[in-house]
């Protein structure tokens, strides 16, 4: 896969905490929840992307994509000790070319959605509907406090806005499973890395709906804007099971 660019225009960060136990049994062998507080971290990323476009394309050749993906924070294990970034069981997107570059261009499986939003400069109400998935998100970005901190902001997995924005950052490799059943992985970067609080209004999930009663409890949103992004394919190859380091090329 090639390396890819774009501008985040807007991204919800969509947490919910979950009981380790059903988190375990939606990951294949090998990961293992990313626990905080003794609980599991998942969520919604619901993203929608401008100026897409291999990365050494020019930003005028790009295009725009609605795209929504399920992520479960993980752990596993590597020769140079434990990783951590996101398990991706579920991606779905706007883009008819997405869906059909999946596993080339795009890693892993992406299903078709359609998605409608009404944004403003502070509100944000996302609704993405697919066969057999439907997500219905509206979000008010909160405003900035002196020190960076955003009023009202509240979770009860991390202490601190701050603390949530390392947490993502630094689990910014996810990996999606394919029709074969590997794993494809991408690495964000960006220089420009901001992150804003937000207040849910009204989140429903039918992937998260479907979980054991109880199991799946909201707890925070993040907000992302006008980011410039890079993914990149990790020098970590996974498959389920175990993770390899790619061999040295011959001199």
């Amino acid at each position: 896969m090639p390396d890819l660019s774009a501008t985040i225009e807007r991204r919800l960060l969509i947490n919910y905490r979950v009981d380790p136990r059903v988190a375990e049994a939606l990951l294949p062998a090998g990961f293992r929840p990313q626990l905080v507080d003794g609980s599991a971290v998942a969520g919604i990323c619901l993203i929608r992307l401008g100026d897409l476009r291999p990365a050494r394309v020019r930003p005028r050749v790009g295009w725009h994509a609605e795209n929504a993906a399920h992520r479960i924070a993980v752990e596993w294990d590597t020769p140079t000790g434990p990783r951590t970034g996101v398990f991706i069981p579920e991606r779905h997107s706007a883009s008819w070319l997405a869906v059909a570059a999946g596993e080339r261009i795009f890693p892993g499986i992406h299903r078709h959605a359609q998605f409608v939003s009404d944004e403003s400069a502070d509100r944000m109400h996302v609704v993405m509907r697919s066969t057999g998935m439907t997500v219905d998100a509206g979000v008010v970005a909160l405003p900035e406090l002196p020190g960076g901190a955003s009023g009202a902001w509240g979770s009860s997995l991390f202490p601190t806005l701050d603390a949530a924005s390392e947490f993502f950052r630094a689990g910014s490799t996810g990996w999606s499973p394919t029709r074969s059943g590997a794993l494809q992985g991408l690495t964000l970067s960006t220089s420009a890395w901001r992150i804003e609080g937000g207040k849910a209004l009204t989140v429903r999930s039918s992937y998260f709906d479907a979980l054991l009663a109880g199991s799946a409890k909201l707890d925070s949103v993040l907000v992302m804007r006008g980011v410039p992004v890079t993914w990149s394919v990790p020098a970590l190859s996974l498959t389920p099971g175990r993770a390899t380091t790619p061999a040295p090329a011959a001199p």
